[in-house]
C-alpha cells in the first residue's frame, strides 16, 4: 500500500503493476472527496494515447496545413520517427523565426507533482533551446491578479497564503460574508495537491460558536451546508452594486472607522465624492442598487449596519473577477474591509479565495517544496494568457495591459503538455479558428482530448501514478513521496524522458538534464532544499528517509496566521508594496493608465451582457467550475461520469424557468445564443435564482462536424464572450454569458470525445 498525492487529496493504493486495483482516501484526510474515484476509473480508459501519433495531413503535406486540425485521423508511429519529426520542426522554426515564434504557455493544473510539473518541464526546455513566447496572468484569478498588487502591494497567491487561518476564523469571526459563494467542491482541491481539507472543520466550529454565515450568490448550494448561510441572490453581474450600497451606508451612518482609513489608507476623498453621487448626481445608496440587484433596500441597510457591528470577515470568491469588469467587485471588497477598519484584527478583514481552494486558511510553512528550476526565458514577447485567440489570429496588433502597450506575436508553432486550452477558454468556435493558424501544433498528452485532436503531433504522456515525484500542495505541510504505482500503457513516457530526448536530438541535452535522471533530480533537489533548510535551523530528515516514509511535515510559522498583521501593528515599519505603503482605495497609479472600463477608484460599470439589459436571451448563464472533476481533468473518470445526463454535462435551472419552457428534469436540451450552442442534460433544482442557468466547464469540447460552435457534449465555453474583463487585466470573463434554454428535438447524436480519433498504424 503506497500513500499519492494528487490536486484532490492524497489516496492510499494497491497495485498490480499495471494498474491500480484498491484506492481509498488517506486516512489522515477528515474530509476526502469521492473525485479520487476518477483516477483508477481513467488510467486504461480507451482515449488514452498510447503511441506517438501524427496527424495524417500534417505528416503528408508538413507543417503549414492547419486547417485539418480535428477533422483527421492521426498516424501513429515509433518514438524515433516522432522525435525526429517534433526535433526538425523545431530547429526549423528556432533557426527560421526565433523564439518570438513559438508559444509554449502550457497553462497550470497538470498532475500533482513537483519535479514533473508539465509547466515546468516544457518551460524548462523550450528556454534550453533559446527560450518561448509566454502566456502571463492566469483564468482563476487574472483580473484580480493585475488589480491586488496596485491596491494592496501583494499578489492574490501572497494574499491567499498569508490568509488568516481557519483556526483564527472559527474562534474570533463573528459574521462571515462570502461573495460568489463559499464552494464545497472548489474548496476540496488545491494546487499542488492537498493532504488534508480542514475548511469543513472550521466552518462547524465558526457556527457552533455563534458565527453567523452570508452567502451572497446566485446558486444556494455554492456553499457548505454545515454553514446554515443566509442566501442573498442578486443579479449576476451586479455584485459592484451591491457593494458600493453597503459602503454608502457605512459612510452616511458614521460607521466607517475613520482613523483606520485616515492611517492606514489613501484615496477615500477621491472615492466618497463618486460614492455620495457629487460626481454624477447618482447617490450609489440602497434604493438605488435595489433596482440594479433586485436586493430590497431594507436588506442591504441592514447587512451594512450588520457588518459594522461584528468581526466580519469579507471573503471574495475567485468567480467573483471571472466577469466584464472584475476588478471592480474585488476592489470594493477590499474597501468595504478598510472602511470596516477590521483589516489585520483576527477574524475580521478579507480574503481572496476562502472556498476557492483547499490551501486557502492553512498557514505559511517555513519553506514551499523543492521544485524543478525552470530556468532564464530570454524571449520577452508575452501575452496575458486569455489572449490566445487574439494573438494567432491578430498577430502585429497592440493591446493595452497594465499600464503597457504590447504588440502581439507572430507565432509560427505551438507547443502545450499538461492542461486542455480547448476546455478554459472563451468562444471556443472562434478559438478553434485561432487554433488554426500556426504551421504545427505538438501536445504531450495522456489522453485523446479536444487539446490532442487539434494538435499535429501527440506525445503519450504518463500519468502521475506511473512515475517517481513527489509534492506538497500551496502552504499544505504535508510532503508526500510519491512512488511510481503501476508501469504505463502502451509506450506513455514521463514528460521529462521526452524532453530529454527531444534535446538531444537538437544538441541540448546537457543543458536541459544537466546529465541526471529523474532519481537523479529528486535526490539533488531534495538535497538543495535540505541544507537551505538546516541553515535556518530547520531539520528535515534525509533523502533515503524521506523517500520510504508515507510523508513528512513541513514546520509551519504561525498556526494562529492574520493576514496584514504586522501592517495593522506598524504600518510604518511593515509598509505595503503600494506607492504609498498602504491600502489604495485611490490608485493614482491606475488611474494615469486612463482607462475608462478601469478608473483609478472601483465604480459599477454597467456589463455589456447581464439580465439588467434587454436582449433576446433571457436566462443569465454561470459556467463555474464542475463537482466531479478538477476543470476538464479525467472527465472520462467515474466520478465525472455518474453525474452526466444522457451522456451530457447537467445544466441546472430554477423550477419556475423550466416549467415555463414545458422542461423536464432529466431530458437533453439545447442552450443557444448568438456566439454558439450546446447539449446539456436538463436538472431542475430550486438551488438557483429564476433567471440564472448553470452548466459547469469541463466537458470535453466535442464539435459537430464542420460546425466549431455546436458542442454535442455540454462545454459552456462555445456560449461565453472572447472579451477581456478589462484594458488594465485583459483577464477571461468567461464565468458569464446569456443564453436561452429550449427542448432538443432531434435525435440526440453519439459522442465522439469519449471513444479515440481513427488511428491509423504507419507501416
Amino acid at each position: 500500500m503506497r500513500t499519492h498525492l494528487t490536486h484532490w487529496g492524497a489516496f492510499e493504493a494497491e497495485s498490480d503493476g499495471k494498474a491500480l486495483r484498491s484506492v481509498r482516501p488517506w486516512s489522515q484526510d477528515p474530509d476526502p472527496r469521492d473525485l479520487l474515484d476518477n483516477v483508477a476509473s481513467a488510467q486504461h480508459h480507451p482515449t488514452r494515447v498510447l503511441r506517438p501519433a501524427v496527424r495524417a495531413g500534417w505528416l503528408e503535406h508538413g507543417p503549414g496545413t492547419g486547417s485539418g486540425r480535428g477533422n483527421e485521423p492521426f498516424v501513429e508511429v515509433s518514438w524515433d520517427r516522432a522525435i525526429e519529426l517534433v526535433s526538425a520542426e523545431l530547429g526549423r522554426v528556432y533557426s527560421e523565426k526565433g523564439p518570438s515564434a513559438v508559444y509554449g504557455c502550457s497553462y497550470g493544473w497538470a498532475s500533482a507533482g513537483r519535479f514533473h510539473h508539465a509547466q515546468s518541464q516544457i518551460h524548462r526546455f523550450l528556454n534550453s533551446l533559446g527560450g518561448y513566447v509566454a502566456g502571463v496572468t492566469d483564468y482563476s484569478y487574472g483580473a484580480s491578479g493585475v488589480l491586488l498588487p496596485h491596491i494592496i502591494g501583494v499578489t492574490p497567491d501572497q494574499v491567499m497564503a498569508r490568509a488568516t487561518s481557519w483556526e483564527v476564523v472559527s474562534d474570533k469571526t463573528e459574521l462571515f460574508i462570502a461573495f460568489g459563494g463559499l464552494s464545497e467542491k472548489n474548496s476540496g482541491i488545491g494546487p499542488g495537491g492537498i493532504g488534508r481539507h480542514v475548511a469543513r472543520d472550521g466552518i462547524r466550529k465558526a457556527v457552533a460558536r455563534g458565527c453567523r454565515f452570508i452567502d451572497v450568490t446566485p446558486i444556494a448550494d455554492d456553499t457548505y451546508k454545515e454553514a446554515d448561510a443566509e442566501w442573498i441572490a442578486p443579479l449576476p453581474g451586479s455584485d459592484a452594486a451591491l457593494m458600493l450600497a453597503l459602503a454608502y451606508v457605512l459612510d452616511a451612518e458614521n460607521l466607517a472607522d475613520r482613523d483606520f482609513l485616515s492611517r492606514y489608507c489613501v484615496g477615500l476623498d477621491k472615492f466618497l465624492p463618486y460614492l455620495r453621487g457629487e460626481v454624477d448626481g447618482v447617490p450609489k445608496d440602497a434604493l438605488w442598487a435595489e433596482k440594479l440587484t433586485t436586493i430590497p433596500a431594507t436588506r442591504i441597510v441592514q447587512l451594512a449596519r450588520e457588518m459594522a457591528a461584528s468581526r466580519t470577515m469579507i471573503n471574495l470568491s475567485w468567480s467573483m473577477q471571472r466577469q466584464q469588469h472584475g476588478e471592480q467587485p474585488i476592489w470594493l471588497g477590499v474597501t468595504l474591509a478598510a472602511m470596516l477598519g477590521q483589516i489585520g484584527l483576527p477574524g475580521g478583514g478579507f480574503q481572496h479565495g476562502y472556498g476557492s481552494s483547499a490551501d486557502v486558511g492553512l498557514p505559511l510553512r517555513v519553506s514551499s517544496a523543492p521544485s524543478f528550476p525552470q530556468g532564464r526565458n530570454p524571449e520577452t514577447s508575452y501575452i496575458p494568457v486569455a489572449r490566445i485567440s487574439d494573438m494567432l489570429l491578430e498577430p502585429g496588433t497592440q493591446i493595452d495591459f497594465n499600464g503597457q502597450r504590447i504588440t502581439l506575436p507572430k507565432i509560427e508553432l505551438i507547443y502545450w503538455a499538461g492542461g486542455n486550452p480547448f476546455h478554459h477558454h472563451q468562444d471556443l468556435a472562434r478559438f478553434r479558428e485561432a487554433w488554426a493558424q500556426p504551421a504545427t501544433v505538438i501536445v504531450n498528452e495522456q489522453f485523446w482530448t479536444s487539446t490532442a485532436r487539434h494538435a499535429d503531433i501527440v506525445l503519450p504522456a504518463t500519468m502521475s501514478i506511473e512515475r517517481n515525484d513527489y509534492g506538497a500542495g500551496r502552504n499544505d505541510p504535508s510532503f508526500f513521496p510519491m512512488h511510481a504505482l503501476t508501469a504505463p500503457p502502451g509506450s506513455a513516457r514521463d514528460d521529462y524522458d521526452i524532453f530529454a530526448a527531444i534535446a538531444d536530438k537538437l544538441g541540448r541535452a546537457e543543458t536541459f538534464t544537466e546529465n541526471r535522471d529523474t532519481m537523479g533530480w529528486l535526490r539533488h533537489l531534495y538535497g538543495g532544499w535540505r541544507t537551505k533548510l538546516g541553515e535556518r535551523g530547520v531539520d528535515v530528515v534525509d533523502f533515503d528517509t524521506f523517500w520510504e516514509a508515507e510523508k513528512i511535515e513541513i514546520p509551519i510559522i504561525e498556526p494562529r496566521q492574520v493576514l496584514f498583521s504586522d501592517f495593522r501593528h506598524d504600518p510604518e515599519m511593515h509598509p505595503l508594496a503600494t506607492p504609498s505603503g498602504k491600502i489604495e482605495i485611490f490608485s493614482s497609479t491606475i488611474a494615469g493608465f486612463g482607462y475608462a472600463d478601469c478608473p483609478g477608484h472601483p465604480v459599477w460599470i454597467e456589463p455589456d451582457e447581464w439580465l439588467g439589459s434587454t436582449g433576446p436571451y433571457p436566462l443569465h448563464l454561470i459556467a463555474n467550475q464542475p463537482k466531479t472533476k478538477l476543470h476538464s481533468q479525467l472527465d472520462i473518470g467515474a466520478t465525472s461520469q455518474k453525474s452526466k445526463i444522457q451522456g451530457r454535462e447537467p445544466i441546472r435551472m430554477n423550477p419556475d424557468d423550466a416549467a415555463a419552457r414545458s422542461l423536464e428534469d432529466g431530458q437533453v436540451v439545447l442552450v443557444r445564443n448568438d456566439r454558439g450552442s450546446c447539449l446539456a442534460g436538463l436538472a431542475i433544482s430550486a438551488s438557483l435564482r429564476p433567471g440564472v442557468v448553470q452548466l459547469s466547464a469541463g466537458a470535453w469540447y466535442d464539435p459537430a462536424p464542420n460546425d466549431p460552435s455546436f458542442c454535442r457534449h455540454g462545454n459552456p465555453n462555445v456560449l461565453t464572450a472572447d472579451r477581456p474583463s478589462s484594458s488594465l487585466s485583459q483577464a477571461t470573463t468567461a464565468q458569464h454569458a446569456l443564453v436561452e434554454v429550449e427542448a432538443w428535438s432531434g435525435e440526440v447524436p453519439d459522442l465522439t470525445v469519449t471513444v479515440p480519433p481513427e488511428l491509423i498504424r504507419e507501416v
